[in-house]
């Protein structure tokens, strides 16, 4: 059983803190949790990190105004941050998308910029000679190593812990390419969009490509391979099923459990898919149907789900387009 319910935000886009339903968010997208529980939200228009307890208590841990600035707790300014991951440390990554930087924010709310010069452009280079296109998605290693959905520039780059980027996977000669699309190792992969982005204990990455609506494994020598989804022709559809079988419409979260299945927020298909490690894409939860509703499985509704992550006991969490944070409970017999 599949148990949908409101885990924070009021449904009212605007800005506020408080428990459960008395806080608001206005477009949440990216999204992390702790060893402890704790989830740390991008909340892309209101341009701040916000973070929530267990009970579902809501403060903002940095951020405010839109534009740029490195500094404490409200001092920083982000543009649309959207993608986020959390280290063994506490601190967070976040993937600063119109700022075109990847910062990083301690424990305590100070933000600094790792990587990027704020150009949309590409790059390799260290620090503020690295140059991202509208990055999206972002996870960690097990050694500190960020490797970042490049959305618009077509690619997987990877930053070492002191801001190092170089690019690992995926590569067109002009940066952006619209409509590429081809397994491979390393830059001779072609990916379309690509959003989001995470890793399992063995280093593998997996990759929501969102243009090419498929979901891409990456092994940790940069071998890239197509582990569900195929081609639609751009239109919209859906279809569970084993691998190529299977139909996403613009998968722009995903998160991994430890088992290896795999989470997509389906965002065009109002969905929420699994895909076991094999490649069978099964629904979990969600009508189809643009709106909100809490409820099980099926009769659940999102409105353009975007990041997910899930926690020790299995539950998953998901920024949704309503203007809230879902929880989904997994209820095993």
């Amino acid at each position: 059983m599949v148990i949908v319910s409101t885990f924070a935000g009021s449904g009212e886009e605007g800005f506020a803190d408080g428990e459960g339903s008395a806080a608001q968010f206005f477009y949440p997208t990216g999204i992390a949790i702790d060893a402890a529980g704790t989830l740390y939200v991008a909340d892309w228009e209101n341009n701040r990190i916000r973070k929530v307890t267990t009970k579902g208590e809501v403060s903002t841990l940095a951020g405010g105004e839109e534009g740029f600035a490195d500094g404490k707790g409200s001092v920083a300014r982000f543009d649309h941050p959207h993608g986020i991951a959390l280290d063994t440390a506490g601190n967070l990554y976040v993937a600063d998308s119109f700022n075109n930087r990847i910062r990083k924010v301690s424990p305590n709310g100070e933000v600094s910029t790792l990587a990027g010069d704020g150009e949309r452009s590409f790059a390799d280079g260290k620090g503020s000679a690295a140059q991202l296109n509208e990055p999206n998605g972002l996870t960690i290693d097990a050694t500190g190593n960020l490797y970042v959905a490049d959305t618009w520039n077509a690619r997987i780059r990877k930053i070492t812990p002191d801001g190092e980027v170089t690019t690992f996977a995926g590569g067109v000669d002009d940066g952006y390419s619209e409509g590429d699309f081809a397994d491979g190792q390393g830059r001779n992969a072609r990916f379309y969009d690509p959003f989001d982005i995470t890793i399992d204990a063995e280093g593998i990455l997996y990759v929501a490509d969102s243009g090419n609506q498929r979901i891409r494994k990456v092994t940790p020598d940069g071998v890239v391979t197509t582990l569900a989804g195929g081609n639609n022709e751009g239109k919209r559809s859906f279809a569970d099923g084993k691998g190529s079988k299977a139909r996403f419409f613009w998968p722009s979260g995903i998160a991994v459990d430890a088992a290896g299945n795999l989470y997509v927020a389906d965002t065009d298909n109002q969905r929420i898919r699994k895909v076991t490690p094999d490649g069978v894409v099964t629904t979990l939860a969600g009508s189809g149907e643009k709106g909100f509703a809490d409820g099980e499985g099926s009769a659940a509704r999102f409105c353009r789900p975007r990041g997910i992550a899930i926690d020790a006991e299995g539950n998953l969490y998901v920024a949704d387009g309503n203007h809230r944070i879902r929880k989904i409970a997994i209820k095993r017999p």
